[in-house]
C-alpha cells in the first residue's frame, strides 16, 4: 500500500497538474494501492474549493484508510525532533503523514520533499512509479538514486 500525500493528489486534481505525476496515482488507484490517513484528508479537503469537495470526498470514500491511535502523536513528535535535531525543519502534518506511514509498514507518495528528507533519518519509504506511471512494486526507494 501507499499513501498518497496531500502535495500529490494537488497535482492529480488540478488541471494542469503534473501529468507524470496523475499517470502515476491512476496506476496507484488502478491497482488499489492507494491509500488515504486523516492528516491528509485534513489538509487536501480543508484547502479544496468548496464546489469541488463533494467530488473529492466522493474519491476518498472509496480508498482504504490507514486507521492511528493517539500514541502516533507522540511518535510524530519524536520524528520531528528527530528531523529538527538533522537540521531540517519539517510541517509537524508532514511528519504526522511520514509517522502513519511508518507505523502501516508502506510506502508514501509525494511530491513535497520534505519527504525526501525524511527519508534517510526516519528509514521513510518512498514511493517511485514505474514506467509511465505504473504501479511499482518495488519495495524501497532511495531519495538518492
Amino acid at each position: 500500500m501507499v499513501i498518497v500525500d496531500t502535495s500529490t493528489w494537488i497535482e492529480f486534481f488540478r488541471r494542469d497538474g503534473d501529468p507524470a505525476v496523475k499517470l502515476a496515482v491512476r496506476g496507484l488507484l488502478d491497482e488499489f494501492e492507494a491509500t488515504l490517513c486523516g492528516p491528509v484528508e485534513l489538509e487536501f479537503l480543508g484547502g479544496a474549493r468548496e464546489h469541488e469537495r463533494e467530488k473529492i470526498q466522493k474519491w476518498f470514500n472509496i480508498l482504504p484508510y490507514a486507521t492511528n491511535d493517539q500514541k502516533l502523536w507522540r511518535k510524530a513528535a519524536s520524528h520531528w525532533a528527530t528531523m529538527r535535531k538533522n537540521g531540517v525543519t519539517i510541517p509537524w502534518n508532514d511528519a504526522l503523514i511520514a509517522t502513519i506511514t511508518l507505523e502501516q509498514g508502506c510506502r508514501v507518495y509525494a511530491v513535497d520533499k520534505h519527504f525526501d528528507a525524511m527519508a534517510q533519518p526516519l528509514g521513510l519509504r518512498l514511493y517511485k512509479p514505474g514506467y509511465n506511471g505504473m504501479f511499482n512494486q518495488q519495495k524501497t526507494h532511495s531519495p538518492l538514486t
